[in-house]
C-alpha cells in the first residue's frame, strides 16, 4: 500500500478504519448474545455488499472495523449494519430512539505502517481497557487470524502476507507482533482515532519519536539546538501546540516564536 495523499484515499486505497460509538457513550452490547447478533449482521452485510473486513473488535460501547471497499459503498454498508442492529437492540430491550452516534467515524488508511499499527491497536484494545487477554477475548478478529475459528468474518490473507509467504510462519510472526504492544505504534494508532492523547502519553510518544530518554534534557542544549528540537517536536502529527507548550513549560507565544525562527533557519541546524 504506497503512501498517498489523504485527499486521494477514496480512489486509491479504498481502506477505512470505521469507529461506531453508542450515543452518549452508552453500551451497545449488554450480553454475548448481542455481540453474536452484531457479528452475524456484520457478516450478512459483507455478503450483501461484497467488501473485505481486515480487522474488527467489539468493545462495550463502541466498535472498530477496518474495511476495504473498492465499490465505495461505505455509507450504505454502515447504515445497513447500524439500522439492522439498532432494530434488534431496541426491540430486545424495549427502548426507542438512536442507538449509535449520528455520524460514524471513518479514517482513511493511507499506508502499510498505518494498517499494521491498527493490527496491534485494535487487537490490544480489550487488553488496554482491562476486558481480557488478547488470546482469550472472543470478540475480535484476532482469533480468526491465529486459530482460524469464529464466524469467518475477517479476510486474513491480505494482512498475513505482510508477515511472510509461508502461512504458519506468518501466523507465528503475527502473534509475536501483537504481543509486543509497541507503545509508539499503539499511540500513533490512537492519535489517528481520537485526535488527541494525554500529556503522559504525549511525553512517552515524544521520547519514542525523538529517541530521547528524557525530553527535558533539551533545555540543557545550546539555544539553537534546543529550539530545533522544539520545532521537530511541533511537527509530530497529532500533538497540538497548547499541549506541547504545557509539557515543556513554556508559553504558547514563546513556542510559536521558537517554531517560526527554527523553521526559517532549518539549514543551519544539524542534529548528531
Amino acid at each position: 500500500m504506497p503512501r498517498v495523499s489523504r485527499q486521494n484515499l477514496k480512489t486509491i486505497t479504498a481502506t477505512y478504519h470505521i469507529i461506531l460509538r453508542g450515543i452518549n457513550k452508552q453500551e451497545i452490547f449488554i450480553d454475548n448474545i448481542d455481540r453474536q447478533k452484531f457479528l452475524k449482521i456484520l457478516r450478512e452485510t459483507k455478503e450483501k455488499f461484497t467488501y473485505n473486513i481486515y480487522l474488527y473488535v467489539l468493545m462495550d460501547n463502541h466498535v472498530h472495523i477496518v474495511i476495504n471497499d473498492e465499490k465505495q459503498d461505505i455509507s450504505q454498508i454502515i447504515h445497513k449494519l447500524c439500522t439492522t442492529y439498532a432494530l434488534y437492540f431496541n426491540k430486545k430491550y424495549s427502548r426507542v430512539g438512536h442507538l449509535f452516534q449520528n455520524r460514524f467515524k471513518s479514517i482513511g488508511v493511507d499506508d502499510e505502517k498505518h494498517l499494521l499499527n491498527l493490527v496491534s491497536y485494535i487487537h490490544n484494545n480489550p487488553v488496554k481497557e482491562g476486558l481480557g487477554n488478547i488470546d482469550t477475548y472472543k470478540w475480535s478478529s484476532y482469533k480468526e487470524y491465529v486459530y482460524n475459528n469464529g464466524l469467518k468474518i475477517a479476510d486474513t490473507d491480505f494482512i498475513l502476507n505482510f508477515f511472510g509467504e509461508n502461512r504458519d510462519k506468518a501466523i507465528k510472526r503475527f502473534i509475536e507482533y501483537n504481543s509486543k504492544i509497541d507503545e509508539k505504534s499503539y499511540l500513533e494508532a490512537k492519535l489517528s482515532v481520537e485526535s488527541k492523547i494525554t500529556d503522559e502519553e504525549a511525553i512517552m510518544y515524544i521520547k519514542k519519536v525523538m529517541r530521547l530518554e528524557n525530553i527535558f534534557i533539551i533545555n540543557n542544549y545550546n539555544k539553537n539546538i534546543r529550539d530545533f528540537y522544539i520545532y521537530k517536536i511541533s511537527q509530530i502529527e497529532g500533538l497540538y501546540n497548547k499541549q506541547i507548550a504545557r509539557i515543556l513549560g513554556i508559553s504558547e507565544r514563546n513556542l510559536f516564536r521558537i517554531i517560526k525562527k527554527a523553521k526559517a533557519n532549518l539549514s543551519d541546524y544539524e542534529l548528531k
